[in-house]
C-alpha cells in the first residue's frame, strides 16, 4: 500500500476537491450500451407505464424512431454513472441534481458516452474537510446525438484533510 491512508488509497489521485477548476472539461473513458434489460426492468419496477417504454410497436413510424424508447432516468443514471470514476470517487455526498434535459430518444442498442464540464468550485460552508463542485454532464450516443444533459453538485473531500501524510 502507498503512503496514502487505507481509504484514500482506493481512489484515484486527480479527483480531490482541489483538483477541479471552473471550465475544466472531461471526456470519460468508458461507454455503455443500453440493452432491453435496463429499460424493461426499471420501467416496470417503477411503474412507468408510458407505452413508448413497454410496447415495441407503439412508435412504429413515429417521430421518436422505431422501437421502445429508453426511460429517461435510465439514460440519466447511466450517463452520471459513466462520470463517477472521474467526478465522485472522493465524494462524501450527492447534494443536488438540477436542470435535467432529455434532448433525443435512446433506443435499445444505443451506446452512451459521457462528457463533463466543471461549472463551480466552492468551499463547503459547514465543513473545512470538503468542498462543493458543480458539474454539467452530457450523455452522447455512439452516433454523436446529445441525449441527456444535467447539472450535479457533489460534496468532495479535500486532499489536504483526507490524504495521509
Amino acid at each position: 500500500m502507498s503512503d496514502r491512508g487505507p481509504l484514500s488509497s482506493l481512489t484515484g489521485n486527480g479527483n480531490w476537491f482541489e483538483d477541479f477548476t471552473v471550465g475544466q472539461k472531461m471526456r470519460h473513458a468508458r461507454g455503455a450500451t443500453v440493452d432491453e434489460v435496463e429499460n424493461n426492468f426499471i420501467s416496470k419496477q417503477v411503474m412507468n407505464t408510458a407505452q413508448a417504454h413497454w410496447n415495441e410497436h407503439y412508435l412504429q413510424g413515429g417521430p421518436l424512431g422505431t422501437g421502445r424508447v429508453v426511460f429517461g432516468l435510465i439514460t440519466a443514471s447511466i450517463t452520471i454513472g459513466l462520470t463517477s470514476q472521474d467526478t465522485a470517487e472522493n465524494a462524501l455526498a450527492e447534494v443536488g441534481l438540477d436542470h435535467l434535459r432529455f434532448r433525443a430518444p435512446v433506443h435499445h442498442g444505443d451506446t452512451l458516452y459521457a462528457f463533463t464540464e466543471v461549472l463551480a468550485v466552492e468551499p463547503a460552508s459547514d465543513r473545512d474537510d470538503a468542498g462543493l463542485v458543480t458539474f454539467k454532464h452530457w450523455g452522447v450516443t455512439h452516433d454523436d446525438r446529445v441525449v441527456f444533459e444535467g447539472e450535479r453538485t457533489v460534496l468532495i473531500k479535500r486532499r489536504s484533510h483526507w490524504e495521509a501524510r
